[in-house]
C-alpha cells in the first residue's frame, strides 16, 4: 500500500470578490492527485486535496522538495496501509532538509499532500476520513451532525446595503441560521450601516458575525470596538494581523464581546503563541485552524493537545475552509461548527453535491475518503489529473 506517484497543477479561482484587504481575482490554488498502487474495480485509488481558498498555489516546492523526499523515503515510512499509516512519519519525510521557522513557505504545500494522503486511505479503508480522524484521535466517536455558519458579505463593484440583504435573504433560504459579513473594507459608518440592514433581516443579531481579514489599521481598531462591540455580534473575527498578538489582546480588551482568530496562523507554535500572548479567552473566544495550510491533519492533532493544555475545547475550534475537507475535519475532531461559502470560489466551495442545510445543520453521509467524487464538477476537474 504506497504511493505511486503525486500530481499538482494550479487552477485559477475566477472569484472577483473583495474583503477588506485584497480582491480574489487573481487568485490560484493547487490540486493534489496521489496516485496509490492499490486497486479497486481495477482502477487505482487516488488521493486528492487541494491548499487553502486564500493563499496561491505552491506546486514549484511540492515537486522540487516535498513529493521527490517521500518518494525518496522508507516504505515503512509512508506506508498507507490504514493500520500501520503515520502522518508524523510522512510529516518528518516531507521536511528532511528543512531550516526551523518560516513555515508558511512549506507549510501550505506539505499540508496539502497530507490531506491528499488521508484521502487515499481512508478510500483504502473504504470509509469517511472523519472516521479515520475519530478512530485515531477520538477513540471512535464523530460527529453525525455540524452546525454551518455562511461566510459572505464581501465587497464587490456596484454591491450596495440593497444587495447584501438579498444575498443574506438567499442563504437563510439555503437553510442557514448564522451568517457572515465583511467589515473594514469601507468606512466605519457604512459598514455599520450594513450590519443594521442584515440585523434587521434576520431579527437576532447574534445570528451575525463579521470578518475584517486583518484590514483594519491599528489606529482605527478602538472605533471599531466601540461602535461593534455593544451589537450583540456572534463574533469579530481576525481584528488584527495574525501575528499581532498584542494588538490582537488590545482589541479584545477594548471590545468585551467574543473574537475569532487564527486562520492566518502555519504551526503549532504559532496556535501556541496566540494562546499564551492573544488575549484570548477559552470561555468565549474562537481559534481558528486552516487545517491543510498548517502541516496537516497529524500535526492539528498535536495543535488540539496544546490547546486543550491552555483550557481550550474543540468547541471553541472552528476550521477554515468551507468544503468537504473542513467538514471531515469537523465532525473527525468534534469541532464547534464549520463553515460554508457557497458560490464564492467556483467549484472550490461548499459540500457533496446532496448534502442540505437544515435548520443550520449538515448530516454528514457515508462517502469513502473526503468525498470529493460526490461534487460533480470539482471531481471533474480533479479526476483527470491523477493521469
Amino acid at each position: 500500500m504506497r504511493i505511486v506517484d503525486i500530481h499538482e497543477i494550479a487552477v485559477p479561482l475566477n472569484s472577483k470578490l473583495r474583503n477588506a484587504v485584497f480582491s480574489f481575482e487573481d487568485m490560484t490554488t493547487s490540486i493534489v492527485a496521489l496516485v496509490t498502487d492499490v486497486t479497486r474495480g481495477g482502477k487505482p485509488i487516488v488521493g486528492y486535496a487541494f491548499n487553502s481558498t486564500g493563499r496561491y498555489a505552491c506546486g514549484a516546492q511540492m515537486r522540487e522538495r516535498f513529493i521527490p523526499r517521500l518518494q525518496r523515503a522508507p516504505a515503512e515510512h509512508t506506508t498507507l496501509d490504514p493500520q500501520s499509516f503515520d502522518p508524523d512519519l510522512i510529516l518528518k519525510a516531507m521536511m528532511v532538509g528543512e531550516k526551523p521557522g518560516g513555515d508558511i513557505e512549506r507549510s501550505v504545500g506539505i499540508g496539502t499532500i497530507e490531506n491528499a494522503i488521508w484521502d487515499a486511505v481512508a478510500k483504502i479503508a473504504d470509509v469517511p476520513v472523519y472516521k479515520l480522524i475519530a478512530d485515531r484521535y477520538r477513540d471512535g466517536k464523530y460527529e453525525k451532525q455540524m452546525f454551518c455558519y455562511v461566510g459572505g458579505g464581501w465587497y464587490s463593484p456596484g454591491k450596495g446595503i440593497a444587495e447584501l440583504v438579498d444575498e443574506m435573504h438567499g442563504h437563510l433560504d439555503r437553510g442557514y441560521t448564522l451568517v457572515k459579513i465583511k467589515v473594514g473594507g469601507a468606512p466605519l459608518d457604512e459598514d455599520v450601516k450594513r450590519l443594521e440592514a442584515v440585523a434587521k433581516l434576520v431579527g437576532n443579531p447574534g445570528q451575525i458575525a463579521v470578518d475584517a481579514n486583518c484590514g483594519i489599521a491599528p489606529r482605527q481598531r478602538p472605533a471599531y470596538a466601540k461602535a461593534l462591540g455593544p451589537m450583540g455580534l456572534s463574533w469579530f473575527e481576525e481584528p488584527a494581523h495574525p501575528v499581532d498578538f498584542q494588538g490582537n489582546a488590545d482589541f479584545i480588551e477594548a471590545y468585551g464581546a467574543p473574537v475569532a482568530t487564527g486562520e492566518n496562523l502555519f504551526s503549532i507554535e504559532d496556535y501556541r503563541n496566540l494562546a499564551r500572548h492573544g488575549g484570548m479567552r477559552p470561555d468565549r473566544d474562537i481559534i481558528q485552524i486552516d487545517i491543510p495550510q498548517s502541516y496537516g491533519i497529524g500535526t492539528t492533532s498535536r495543535i488540539l493537545a496544546m490547546l486543550r493544555k491552555n483550557g481550550w475545547s474543540e468547541a471553541s475550534i472552528l476550521p477554515h475552509g468551507g468544503n468537504m475537507m473542513s467538514l471531515n475535519h469537523s465532525a473527525g475532531f468534534g469541532f464547534g461548527m464549520c463553515e460554508a461559502y457557497p458560490d464564492a470560489f467556483g467549484v472550490f466551495s461548499g459540500y457533496a453535491d446532496d448534502l442540505k442545510v437544515e435548520n443550520g445543520y449538515l448530516t454528514l453521509g457515508d462517502w469513502p475518503g473526503m468525498g470529493f467524487e460526490r461534487q460533480n464538477n470539482l471531481y471533474a476537474l480533479m479526476k483527470p489529473i491523477s493521469g
